[in-house]
């Protein structure tokens, strides 16, 4: 029992060095329930997906964008929205942000193939605009069973909506990021999305901060360098 409370004890302490004093754990419902019924695997999922027409995005997409990576990746990036380019080719971060986005997994030893890449919702909303809480009420389902057949040691919120989906927390990026978050037992963080790097690059500081923060977790959940 001792040793068991040392490494209990030993945990906090590193991850109070990591991310300060601030460790969130927050009692959820699992994933699966009576609204979010289980999927029995990826086929069944994706063509729910794929064929999916409960809101109007589905007359304006011209691709579903399900999610990209490895299907037992130990680590998850969720994102807002498919864009233009994303819509286009049906595939996730693939504009200017993705480009970014993979030379940042480069920076900390990762590549695209070793990790799952998804966003709230998958189909793009017009313009580009921020999606309403209607659009993501029909589709987190689709993420929270991607999560669900993931999972992940680590998942990775890239942008306040993102967070604010999955956390159900009302506040701004600043003061959601550097804590650890219990997502129905999985471990979030929340850093920037790509997007935001590119429009303003004082935040390239803060995001590096948060991705060494990230390395260091998966390789000490992993054990891989």
């Amino acid at each position: 029992m001792r040793e068991s409370d040392d490494i209990i004890r030993d945990f906090f302490m590193q991850q109070a060095e990591l991310f300060t004093d601030e460790f969130y754990f927050e009692d959820r419902s699992p994933l699966s329930s009576e609204n979010n019924p289980a999927l029995t695997g990826w086929e069944e999922l994706e063509s729910q997906v794929m064929e999916c027409q409960k809101c109007p995005l589905a007359r304006t997409r011209k691709n579903v964008v399900f999610g990209l990576g490895a299907r037992d990746a130990d680590l998850l990036f969720v994102g807002e929205a498919p864009g233009e380019q994303e819509d286009l080719q049906g595939v996730p971060f693939v504009g200017r942000a993705g480009q970014l986005l993979d030379k940042i997994l480069a920076a900390i030893n990762l590549k695209r193939s070793e990790v799952y890449i998804a966003n709230i919702l998958k189909c793009r909303p017009p313009g580009n605009r921020t999606p309403t809480s209607a659009e993501i009420e029909q589709c987190e389902p689709y993420l929270k069973n991607q999560i669900d057949l993931i999972r992940p040691a680590l998942i990775v919120c890239l942008g306040l909506t993102a967070a604010r989906t999955l956390l159900r927390i009302e506040s701004n990026l600043r003061d959601m990021r550097g804590k650890v978050y219990n997502y129905h037992g999985f471990e979030l963080v929340v850093t920037y999305h790509p997007a935001a790097l590119l429009r303003n690059a004082n935040l390239k500081k803060y995001a590096w901060e948060d991705f060494k923060k990230i390395q260091h977790m998966y390789q000490t959940k992993t054990g891989r360098t």
